[in-house]
């Protein structure tokens, strides 16, 4: 059966992905602002590495575990609304890339299995 990571189309799907979730993301209000000050570049080019890994493909992430890289952000008010706020653009994300929704909901699962890493629960 193939990977999670196949299905959605390999590399040049989740690049896509990632570069329309990042645009969503800067543009709401719930979540921007933990952006501030962050180097987009370096940041898209981690998402596509740990998102790569995480449904099933080449694992070339080498970045802080979930608890590590969202340490900052639960200092600055980090709670699960914003992390439902994540969920919802990637969800869409997917949805706008013509992903079936056995799979979003697969990758929703995913980011939520990590929420008490992430909000450091």
């Amino acid at each position: 059966m193939p990977t999670l990571y196949e299905r959605l189309g390999g590399a040049p799907a989740v690049d896509a992905a990632v570069d329309i979730f990042y645009r969503r993301v800067l543009a709401d209000g719930r979540i921007a602002r933990f952006f501030d000050n962050v180097n987009m570049e370096e940041q898209i080019a981690k998402q596509k590495s740990f998102l790569t890994m995480a449904f099933g493909g080449p694992n070339k992430y080498t970045g802080k575990d979930m608890r590590e890289a969202h340490k900052k952000l639960v200092a600055k008010g980090l709670n699960d609304m914003h992390v439902d706020a994540v969920v919802e653009n990637l969800s869409s994300t997917l949805r706008q890339l013509g992903v079936n929704e056995k799979d979003v909901l697969e990758v929703a699962a995913l980011a939520n299995s990590v929420r008490a890493d992430v909000l450091n629960r």
